[in-house]
This record gives C-alpha cells, structure tokens and sequence, in this order.
C-alpha cells in the first residue's frame, strides 16, 4: 500500500502562490522603473555637466567661485535635509544589507530622489562624481518601494536585486550588473534568491536599452595585444594600477578620519566642503577643464587611440579624491575608470609597440580594480562597454593582481568601510549578574 503524499493545505498553498506573484509582479515594476529613472538622472547629469562646461567656456575664472559654492551648498543640503544620501550610493546599500533594522531610511525614495537631485547639482558645479554608484542606492530604493506596494516580503535580497539593477541601467551592462551583485553586494548569503536579482538586472537594462538604443558606452573598440606584448603589459599594470587604486582608497579613509580629528573641518563640515570645492575648482581651470564631471571623454578619446593630456591621471586621481572626502553625493566609478584611463596612456609611452586603446583598457580596469576591489566587475564592465572580447584573459590578468596589489596597499575593501557610516550605533548591553551596574558585558 502506498504512502499518501503530504499535502499542504489549500489556504496555505493559495497563500504561497498569491505572496510569489506579488513578488514577481514587484520585481518586474521594479525593474522596468529602475531602467526608466537611470535613464531619465543621466540625461539629467549630462545635461547639468554640459551647462557647466559652457558656462566655464565663456568665463574660464567662474568655476573658481561656481564650483567651491556648489560643494557648500550641496554638503549642506545633504547635512540638513538627505544625510543618507551623502557620498556613492554603495556604502549605503552594503550597510542595509549588513543590518536589516534600523538603515530603512537609506533606502526610502526620499533617499532615492535627494540623491538623484544632488549629484545633478553637484555636476551643475563640475564635481569629479559618477552617476553609477548613485544610481545603485536609488535602484535599492525603486524596488524595496515596488515590493511594499505589492505587498511582498522585503529582504535582503531584494535590495541586492534593486542595487545590482542599478549598474546594468546606468552603464546598459547587464552582466557587469550580476557580478556586482556577487563581488560587492555579497548575493552569495542566499544562493535560492540568484534568479530574482539576475531577473532584475536584465529586464532594467533591456528596458535602458530598449529607450536609449543599443548603445556601448565607450563604443566598439576592435583592439588586440601581442601575445609577448600582453605577457608584460598586463601584470605591469595590475601591479602599478592596483596599487594606485588601493592608495587611493586609503588616502580617502585616512583622510576622513584625519578631517574629523581635526578641529576646524570635524566642527564645520561645511569648511570641508569648501576647501574640496577650491581644489576642485583650481585643478579644473588648471587643466583646462580636464577633470570636469565623470571623465567619460577624456577616457572615451585615450580609449579610441588618441593622445590626451599627462596630467589627467595624476590630476582626476586628485580631484575625484577630494570630492570623495567632501561627502557631497556622488558616485566614483566613472571617474576611476577616467583615472585609470590616464594611467593607462603613461603605459603607452613604456610599450610603443602595443595598440594603445587595449592599453588604456588594462590601465582602467587595473586602476578600478584596485579602488573597487573587484575584480570579475571590472573586466565585465570594461568589456561591455567597449564590446571588446578579444582581450579578456589579459584584463582578467591583470585585474586578478590589481586585486592583489590593491589589497596590499589598503587592506579593508573601499565601501565596507565607508559603510560603516551608515549603520546604527550598537546598543551597549549591560551585565546583570551582580557585576558592577552600568559596566559593558565582556
């Protein structure tokens, strides 16, 4: 005689399909939305960087009062009204995932918007910031909004979704958006839930893609390296570009915790701010303009084989790293990859022989390695957006040492530990077995 089959009850089954279909009901908003809104804050970005760049044009000396204002006027905003919203996005979204309770106000649309509105206006002021590490916290946002109004669970997973999301639509990289989420947004802590995040990813970049064209966002770059030529180029600039990159991580948080020691920056933010936007605004007018907003064209031109200026590298590195100490709203990707950019065209000068695009390439993703820490992104990206497959396993080499050398220079991995920031203060618990009252437990 055969086992009857367990089966569950009909409420709780109806209960179960009804709770999944509000969740794919959710993703599905969620995403066609997020493709929608990243679309809409990079023309709104482009926009902003392009009024700014006239107005430099016509009055070369405005920036040195436009951009330092901007920066005050921003960190203010952020302080008094969006302090969730200050810096890349990132940190935010790692500190919700870290600690369920307590960080809902980093991923409310009120978090999302003012993020939105204050890194178009610090473009507006020539900020060296990126829209994609932004774009990561509004696309948590998007989401866990979405599943609220469905009336489906928010977990963890779904501002993974919402966050990984946000890459895909802001560079149109779905691929690049999926290992995000597995390298930065740790997707690993819950294997079941791959499916809805990889689902999020590809319906936000496909709805991107379908409205803004299938575009790539450096364009197609057909360029290949020697295999000798790679055989050197390649760990030389994981070496070098992962290094920079961990120094430039380390240089920001020791910066920061340099600035709150210190009596006049730790009292008055705003005078933080300030003095940013003055080496902002000097290295900008300085270089005639070179390290204005993302870096999105010097990188496209090194990119494409042109000869572009020495100093954008050692001055992008400068001016993305005070806007980053500033805390003004504002993302870091586009402007490391115009850092590594530069780093990059150096490495042309020691290998005449190679072509150059496919240099630059092994530089940016070296350098974004190193400041990102990792390393399957990067190279993700670096493909994508230049539809370049031919030299993967030379990036994939160069990126994997550039992890290495980037971890050596600046142990503790870039966002983490800006995200601490974001997370509730511990609640100290109090011993209770006869030991002295008001003493920490051991």
């Amino acid at each position: 005689m055969s086992r009857p089959r367990f089966r569950l009850p009909v409420p709780d089954r109806l209960s179960a399909e009804v709770g999944d279909w509000r969740r794919r009901v959710a993703i599905l908003a969620g995403a066609v939305a997020i493709g929608l809104v990243a679309l809409l804050f990079a023309r709104a970005g482009d926009l902003a960087l392009q009024m700014f760049e006239a107005l430099a044009e016509t009055w070369f000396w405005l920036p040195l009062i436009l951009t330092p204002a901007i920066y005050v006027l921003c960190a203010w905003l952020t302080r008094v009204a969006a302090a969730e919203a200050a810096g890349s996005g990132i940190p935010q979204v790692v500190a919700a995932i870290r600690q369920e309770h307590g960080t809902e106000k980093l991923f409310s649309l009120k978090a999302g918007f003012a993020k939105i509105s204050l890194t178009v206006l610090a473009l507006l002021g020539g900020a060296s910031v990126g829209r994609e590490g932004p774009t990561v916290q509004v696309g948590a946002a998007i989401m866990t909004a979405t599943h609220r109004w469905a009336g489906a669970a928010v977990r963890r997973s779904v501002l993974i979704a919402g966050g990984a999301a946000g890459v895909s639509a802001a560079f149109n990289t779905p691929l690049a958006g999926i290992a995000f989420a597995i390298e930065e947004l740790a997707i690993a802590y819950e294997q079941r839930m791959a499916a809805l995040v990889m689902g999020a990813v590809i319906i936000a970049g496909m709805t991107a893609q379908g409205i803004a064209g299938d575009y790539i966002y450096f364009g197609n770059l057909e360029a290949t390296l020697p295999l000798h030529t790679a055989l050197i180029v390649a760990p030389a600039a994981g070496l070098a570009g992962g290094g920079l990159g961990g120094l430039f991580s380390r240089l920001l948080l020791w910066s920061r915790k340099a600035a709150r020691r210190t009596k006049a920056f730790g009292s008055h933010p705003m005078l933080l701010a300030l003095a940013c936007g003055v080496v902002v605004a000097v290295i900008g007018v300085a270089t005639g303009g070179l390290t204005w907003g993302t870096g999105y064209e010097p990188a496209r031109e090194a990119l494409e084989g042109q000869a572009i200026s020495a100093w954008l590298g050692p001055a992008k590195f400068v001016a993305t790293l005070a806007t980053a100490l500033s805390g003004i709203p504002g993302g870091i990707f586009a402007p490391s990859l115009a850092v590594g950019a530069g780093f990059g065209e150096a490495l042309t000068w020691l290998f005449p022989d190679g072509t150059r695009g496919a240099i630059v390439m092994l530089g940016m993703v070296a350098y974004f390695t190193g400041v990102v820490r990792a390393p399957l992104t990067a190279v993700i990206i670096l493909s994508e957006t230049t539809g370049n497959i031919g030299l993967l396993i030379p990036l994939f080499a160069a990126a994997l040492i550039a992890d290495w050398a980037g971890a050596m220079v600046c142990p503790e991995r870039l966002y983490h530990a800006l995200a601490r920031d974001f997370l509730p203060e511990p609640e100290p618990q109090l011993e209770l077995d006869g030991n002295k009252a008001g003493k920490p437990a051991s």
